[in-house]
This record gives C-alpha cells, sequence and structure tokens, in this order.
C-alpha cells in the first residue's frame, strides 16, 4: 500500500521541487511506469512565514506550520513532511501538537550522511536557518560535525535565497558564490 503523502511548504520553489521529487522518484521506488504516491501539498504565504522568523516567533511558525498539518490531515495524508529546512526550527513546538507524524528534514539529512561515512557536514541555508540549531543538533546526534559560513557569507546566502532562489531565479554569478562557499 502506497502512503499519502503531506507536504507543508513555506516557499513555493521548495514546496514545488518536493512534489515533483515524490512524482519522478515514485516510478523507480513503486515499480512502474508514471506511478507516484498520492500527494497533497498545503501552504501559507510565504510573507507570513517570513513575518514571525523576523520577529523571532518561532510558536508563530509553529502554528501556520500546524494549521496546514490539520488541513493536510483532513485530505486524507498519512504522514507529513516539508521541505523548506528554515521552519524545521518551530519542530519542538508542531510534534506535540500534530495530528500526523512528520518526516524531519535534518534527522534524515544526518542519517544518510552517516550511512555514507561523512563526519563532517556544511550547512547552507537561509539566516534563520544557519543562525539555529536545526543542523548542528540533528548532525550532532548522529555523531557528526556541523561546519557553517561565517557571518558575511551567511549575509550573501541568506540574500541569495531570499531574492532569487524563492522567486525561481538561478543566476550564474550566485551559483559561483555558493561553490565558492561549498569549497570553503
Amino acid at each position: 500500500m502506497t502512503l499519502h503523502i503531506g507536504v507543508v511548504g513555506c516557499s513555493a520553489e521548495g514546496a514545488a521541487l518536493c512534489y515533483r521529487t515524490l512524482c519522478v522518484e515514485g516510478a523507480h521506488y513503486l515499480g512502474q511506469p508514471h506511478a507516484h504516491p498520492e500527494v497533497s501539498v498545503h501552504t501559507h504565504s510565504l510573507a507570513r512565514y517570513v513575518d514571525c522568523l523576523d520577529g523571532g516567533d518561532i510558536e508563530g511558525v509553529a502554528q501556520l506550520m500546524l494549521s496546514s498539518a490539520r488541513k493536510l490531515a483532513a485530505s486524507g495524508a498519512d504522514f507529513l513532511i516539508c521541505p523548506d529546512n528554515t521552519i524545521h526550527q518551530a519542530m519542538h513546538h508542531v510534534l506535540p501538537h500534530s495530528p500526523l507524524p512528520w518526516l524531519h528534514i535534518a534527522q534524515v539529512v544526518a542519517a544518510e550522511a552517516a550511512s555514507r561515512g561523512f563526519g563532517t557536514v556544511g550547512v547552507l541555508g537561509t539566516r534563520w536557518l544557519v543562525d539555529s540549531e536545526v543542523y548542528p543538533q540533528a548532525l550532532s546526534d548522529a555523531g557528526l560535525v556541523a561546519v557553517r559560513p561565517e557571518a558575511p557569507e551567511r549575509i550573501e546566502l541568506g540574500r541569495i535565497i531570499m531574492d532569487e532562489l524563492v522567486r525561481g531565479v538561478i543566476r550564474p554569478e550566485s551559483t559561483a558564490v555558493l561553490r565558492q562557499m561549498i569549497e570553503g
């Protein structure tokens, strides 16, 4: 039996990429062409999340996530995923009140990194994510070390994500900056 996946989106780009990946990879995992799991997606306006994040209102982020969780539960979803790393910092407020179980993206990444024998993992993301303990904690729990960019790189990284990537804009010069950060 294939489970119904509920996607709690934050940015349209993250939700769309997650949905597309679930559908494209579904055939491989389900063993037949064109097969994919049932998927429902809910997103609140990204602006609502940004307002909460800028104000340090992690409980507000959690309430938005829980609102999506309830709507996805009502649609028949069996479990939830959120492709947007940044808002996982509210997960400790979400899980005790969620109507459905969640996959925690940082825990999944940490488990995969550990299974591949990595010892250190670079953390790139929005300034809210990189400043948080979402990845350092999950990686530490898996026996791994997190490395984060320095403050000036975090600012540039945040600008690229929020001004370009969440709008679907991919610039070669920004890609070069990200590659330089990764190499560092």
